[in-house]
């Protein structure tokens, strides 16, 4: 539940807080919740919504509106037309008959098709547009596939505040209206960036110019707490959306009869004695989330399989699934594991990340339990994944 709460004068957040969802689109984790942030304008002349609720919690925004007296809404903004963002519309649409709502022509038809919304009810804006609320002016920017085709920003120009959707939004429930514990709320919005907005980083990166010059004072996302420090997640933005890695290995794995897991054990030694900082993650118990977040800033991955009916684990066809749709930016990878009677699991694992951009190093698969050899080999792999990371400088060299 949530309460109507002041950004700025006649400025009022009227979202839900979501305090006990634990999965969201039935694949996401969200091991704090999240909220729904729908936000509300009183201009001298119009009164504005931007984006609503999920419909579980319609009665929220509701009533929300219902404690701030609000009898008229002139427009309801949509920038995004999912519907945690735009769910709640059509019952808003019924309390207020006389709203309009405003998105962009690729969300026009969305909204027809996922919420039956009218197209007489519908105004399209085009990117640069600009809507005066009499005392305040609200500008439309369009921001293609951050994280849907038909997305875009608001901008509050004499507020300075960017009213941004998905983007710079965090799965995080808290009763904070405003950023207050930057720790937490990094580790938050920093996986949702992994699990919703890392396959678009390119993207990102052109919008991110599109906003630079706007005298930015308040960024309101449509999930997690404001930031009254612009700087802090842009900041942010900047290093995951940049070509930088950092001197680290990913290795996601499973073992099923022990032979993978002493493989990985000594690897993972071996890397440390080379100063590889290594992040861990069985499968079978890991967060995928934590996966994702991992995949972030990492410069190689080095996927860790038995085999099962001569193919990977299928937790591994699935973590690899996700890690190629993810799109992140990996220098390298390899893979290394172990099977009975017969393997075609390097074949099948690099077919499945045709998405990265990576150079493949020399698999180590084995049959049976690791031998004196096999511990070489893996040395010889943990070393050329070093010599890489030294020739593209993601490790200093010692002067």
């Amino acid at each position: 539940m949530s309460a109507p709460r002041h950004l700025k004068p006649k400025i009022y957040s009227v979202g839900a807080i979501d305090w006990d969802r634990r999965l969201f689109d039935e694949l996401i984790p969200l091991p704090d919740g999240t909220s729904y942030n729908s936000y509300l304008i009183k201009g001298s002349e119009k009164t504005v919504l931007i984006d609503t609720v999920d419909p579980t919690m319609t009665d929220v925004l509701i009533e929300n509106l219902k404690q701030l007296e609000i009898k008229v809404i002139d427009y309801v903004i949509a920038n995004h037309a999912e519907q945690d963002h735009s769910g709640s519309l059509p019952q808003i649409l019924d309390i207020y008959p006389n709203a309009k709502v405003v998105c962009t022509p690729k969300c026009k038809p969305m909204l027809m098709d996922l919420l039956s919304i009218p197209e007489n009810k519908i105004i399209t804006v085009n990117d640069g547009d600009a809507l005066s609320l009499g005392d305040r002016t609200l500008e439309f920017i369009h921001a293609p596939w951050v994280h849907w085709p038909e997305t875009m920003l608001t901008y509050l120009r004499e507020d300075g505040i960017l009213f941004t959707c998905d983007l710079f939004g965090s799965h995080l429930a808290t009763s904070d209206l405003f950023v207050t514990h930057e720790s937490m709320v990094y580790e938050a919005t920093k996986r949702y960036y992994a699990e919703i907005m890392m396959p678009f980083r390119t993207v990102i990166k052109r919008n991110l110019e599109k906003i630079k010059d706007l005298k930015i004072e308040i960024i309101a996302p449509s999930h997690g707490p404001a930031y009254n420090n612009p700087d802090f997640i842009l900041n942010a933005y900047r290093e995951w959306i940049s070509d930088e890695v950092k001197n680290e290995v990913i290795i996601p794995y499973i073992s099923m009869h022990g032979s993978t897991k002493k493989m990985v054990d000594y690897f993972v030694g071996a890397l440390i004695e080379r100063g590889i900082t290594v992040k861990q993650f069985n499968l079978s118990k890991t967060d995928i989330g934590k996966l994702a977040m991992a995949l972030v800033d990492a410069a190689t991955i080095v996927i860790s399989s038995p085999t099962v009916l001569v193919g990977p684990h299928p937790n591994v066809v699935y973590a690899v699934y996700l890690a190629n749709a993810l799109r992140p930016k990996l220098k390298f990878a390899s893979i290394i594991g172990s099977y009975g009677w017969g393997s075609k699991m390097i074949e099948q694992l690099t077919g499945m990340t045709s998405n990265l951009k990576v150079e493949i190093l020399e698999p180590v698969v084995i049959k049976g339990l690791p031998k004196e050899e096999d511990f070489q080999a893996l040395d010889r792999l943990a070393e050329e994944i070093l010599n890489n990371h030294k020739e593209h400088n993601i490790v200093k060299t010692e002067d």
